[in-house]
């Protein structure tokens, strides 16, 4: 197997399709067909599949994928001893997270690691919603539900409490005469998320005046006293003008998990962001106490 032909063969891998890897190599699509074709006559069988999703390797292509990653690997790193920068780390990193997770959480660890390594440009993703990763919509995931994208490699990162917020004015009323206070809420859509039951639980006679899916924009809000708000604790005790609200029972607490898809397991960029990530954010749940 040629060089030329592993750059084709990882290009349709990860582009999941002929015509997405002749336009990121710079061929033409008929050049690509024909590499493809020329490798599975050699291997004797079928190294991609079509799905809806686009092209996937067969058990045959999958065999052969450790090889050619090795191949690509070798090769660029001989390009970068040439070049002589063979322990430069460089490239773009795509990562999707919550705004207020980017804000309040990573924004230290995006620093460090762009300090550590200033030619990786981190490039966020701030959304609420769920990006596929099979798809290559984003490198890598931080999301508060578990990944259930087929050959996402993913783990548990952190627990995030949550707190009950409201300016003082507002957490008086609301220690007094909860009926009279209002209520910021995730909006229809979320509105199963464990925090909302717990808030109308707690509060069945208020009403709801505001509903957002951005937690930062529930924050600001509740900060000009427009009601009282469950926020992640990183976020709200960062706000100036807001306090937390003692209760019985504080909300429940939140997983953090982070994913990403399994042929990204090599690249090094993605590795030293976690790496980073782990030695800079203390999970609560395991902290000392």
């Amino acid at each position: 197997m040629e060089w030329g032909d592993v750059r084709v063969f990882l290009a349709v891998m990860r582009k999941g399709s002929f015509g997405e890897a002749a336009r990121s190599l710079g061929v033409s699509h008929p050049t690509v067909g024909r590499r493809i074709k020329a490798l599975e006559s050699e291997a004797q069988q079928a190294l991609f599949r079509r799905t809806k999703e686009g092209l996937v390797l067969t058990d045959a292509g999958d065999r052969i994928l450790k090889l050619a990653e090795a191949v690509e690997n070798s090769a660029l790193a001989m390009e970068r001893r040439l070049a002589g920068n063979h322990d430069r780390l460089e490239g773009i990193l795509r990562i999707s997270s919550a705004e207020w997770f980017a804000n309040y959480v990573l924004a230290p660890v995006l620093s460090e690691l762009t300090r550590r390594h200033p030619a990786i440009v981190p490039e966020l993703i701030a959304s609420y919603r769920l990006l596929n990763l099979s798809r290559r919509d984003a490198d890598i995931a931080f999301r508060i539900v578990p990944f259930t994208e087929p050959d996402i490699v993913q783990r548990r990162l952190m627990r995030i409490p949550y707190a009950l917020y409201g300016t003082p004015e507002i957490a008086d009323i609301a220690q007094r005469d909860p009926a009279a206070v209002g209520l910021i809420l995730m909006n229809t859509a979320q509105s199963h998320f464990s925090d909302v039951a717990w808030m109308l639980d707690r509060f069945p006679q208020s009403r709801r005046v505001f509903t957002s899916t951005s937690r930062a924009v529930q924050a600001q809000m509740c900060q000009r006293g427009m009601g009282i708000a469950v926020l992640p604790r990183p976020l709200g005790d960062a706000i100036t003008g807001l306090q937390s609200i003692s209760m019985p029972e504080p909300p429940p607490s939140k997983d953090i998990w982070v994913g990403y898809h399994s042929d990204l397991r090599h690249m090094d960029r993605l590795r030293v962001m976690l790496d980073i990530a782990d030695a800079m954010l203390v999970d609560p749940a395991t902290s000392p106490k």
